[in-house]
C-alpha cells in the first residue's frame, strides 16, 4: 500500500522534502494502527524506514527517529566509512556469510556458504556536525561477492535505532544483528515493483504540462493503486492478492458481463465458466454482503 506520495521537479535533489514526507508517512502509519487496534499501538513491531545513500543525512534520519522508527540506509563510502571498515581487519570471526544470490546452505554446520559476508561495528554518524546531530548507531557493512574480504567493499549500511542495537525484525537465536539487518535491507525490490506498476498504468503518461495538474493526477493514481490492492485482497485468491494493477484490471475490473434492468432493479449477468467467477463473487460478497443486493 502507498501511504504517501509527492511529485517533485526533476532538477531537485533526492533528499529534498524527504524529512517531512517521512514524518507525514509515519504519522499516517500510527493513525492506521490506532484505528485498527483501538490502542496507541504499543507493543507493535517498529517501522523500518529504508533509504538509499541519497537519504543518508541527519534531517531524514532524525525525522524517522523522532517518529519512533528504525532506519536502514545505505551509506556512501566516504573516507571515514572506509577507515571504519578497515578497522575490522582480517579476523574471520568478525565476518559472517550471508544468504546471497549464489549461497548454499550447509545443514551439517547450520550455516550459509557464501562469498558475501557482513560484519558489525559501532559507529557515530554525523560526527562532523553539531553535537545534537551526533547519532550513535548499530552499523554494519556488507561485502560484495566480487570483492576480496575485507579491504574493499561495494556497500556499507547503517541501521539507526536511537542508540540501541535492535533491528526490526530482531535477530533470531541463530542469526546475528548484522545478518538480520542485511537481509531486511536487501528486500528493496518491493518499492521498485510499485514504481513499475504505476508506470504501467496511470503514470504511463502524465496528462498535462502543468505541475499542479500532474501532482493531482499522481494522487489519483495512488488512490487507484490502493483500491485495486484492496480489491485483490478481498477476492481471497492467492493469484490476485499480490497481482499487478494490469492483472486486476483485466480479471476483476473489465468484467465480460451484461446489465439487465427489470422492475427498477439492475441485474448483472456474469458469463458461465468464467475463470475468475469465484474470485469476483467473493469480492462482491466481502464488499457488499450477500443479504444486501444493489438496488437502483
Amino acid at each position: 500500500m502507498i501511504i504517501g506520495q509527492r511529485l517533485r521537479r526533476g532538477a531537485c535533489g533526492s533528499a529534498r522534502g524527504a524529512a517531512r514526507m517521512i514524518a507525514d508517512a509515519l504519522a499516517t502509519v500510527d493513525r492506521l494502527r490506532t484505528h485498527a487496534a483501538g490502542t496507541s499501538g504499543d507493543g507493535a513491531p517498529k517501522v523500518v524506514v529504508r533509504g538509499d545513500s541519497a537519504f543518508y543525512g541527519h534531517p531524514t534520519i532524525g525525522a524517522a527517529l523522532r517518529a519512533g522508527a528504525d532506519v536502514s540506509v545505505t551509506v556512501r563510502l566516504t573516507s571515514t566509512i572506509k577507515r571504519a571498515i578497515a578497522s575490522i581487519g582480517d579476523d574471520k570471526s568478525a565476518w559472517t556469510p550471508i544468504e546471497y544470490t549464489d549461497a548454499v546452505y550447509d545443514e551439517a554446520t547450520d550455516t550459509w556458504i557464501s562469498r558475501a559476508e557482513v560484519a558489525e561495528i559501532p559507529f557515530t554518524a554525523f560526527a562532523s556536525q553539531k553535537k545534537s546531530h551526533h547519532t550513535r548507531v548499530g552499523w554494519w557493512c556488507a561485502a560484495s561477492p566480487t570483492c576480496a574480504r575485507p579491504r574493499s567493499r561495494a556497500r556499507a549500511r547503517c541501521s539507526t535505532s536511537g542508540g540501541s542495537r535492535r533491528s526490526s525484525p530482531p535477530p533470531t537465536p541463530t542469526t546475528s544483528f548484522a545478518v538480520a539487518a542485511d537481509k531486511t535491507h536487501r528486500q528493496h525490490a518491493v518499492i521498485e515493483q510499485v514504481h513499475a506498476d504505476l508506470k504501467n498504468s496511470a503514470l504511463a503518461h502524465l496528462p498535462s504540462n502543468s505541475f499542479s495538474a500532474n501532482a493531482a493526477w499522481l494522487v489519483c493514481a495512488v488512490m487507484a493503486f490502493n483500491l485495486t490492492r484492496a480489491a485483490g485482497t478481498l477476492t481471497a485468491d492467492p493469484k490476485l492478492t499480490k497481482a499487478t494493477t494490469g492483472t486486476l484490471r483485466r480479471t476483476i475490473v473489465s468484467v465480460p458481463a451484461r446489465i439487465a434492468s427489470s422492475a427498477r432493479r439492475l441485474t448483472l449477468h456474469l458469463p458461465q465458466n468464467w475463470p475468475w467467477e469465484t474470485a469476483w463473487i467473493t469480492l462482491f460478497d466481502n464488499a457488499f454482503g450477500r443479504s444486501y443486493p444493489i438496488i437502483v
